[in-house]
């Protein structure tokens, strides 16, 4: 797998891509096989408030419940609707149709704190 690099990425295996002062979030598709099959997807409600690296829902698969940790600090502005229908998008789709969330940006320059495509791809090869 290749990561788009027209996003950043977390150690807890979460993306964010920012467009003006909106980040789309997502889980990756390391994080998707990890996990397995997907049954349940919980997200925040639209309005809520995120911090960079608290929990913004999680994930349930047939193996395992998983936190997603929010990427960047703000105001929930957006939940992807599809997941709740067919929460197995995630596992087909991680990185397009199957984001989370869309987060209004508090602090833009949490950015910084994220890998790059490449840093992330070298730490999941690392921890394989």
């Amino acid at each position: 797998m290749t990561y788009p690099d027209d996003r950043r990425y977390t150690k807890e295996h979460e993306w964010v891509r920012v467009e003006g002062d909106i980040g789309t979030v997502g889980i990756t598709d390391h994080a998707q096989h990890e996990l397995g099959d997907i049954v349940y997807v919980d997200t925040p409600k639209i309005g809520a408030r995120v911090d960079q690296g608290k929990s913004l829902g999680s994930v349930e698969s047939v193996k395992a419940v998983s936190e997603i940790y929010s990427p960047v600090s703000g105001e929930v502005t957006e939940v992807n609707g599809i997941l709740a229908q067919s929460p197995e998008k995630l596992n087909q789709d991680p990185h397009g149709a199957a984001w989370l969330v869309k987060i209004r940006l508090s602090a833009a320059a949490e950015i910084t704190n994220l890998m790059s495509a490449a840093d992330y791809q070298s730490y999941v090869g690392a921890e394989s």
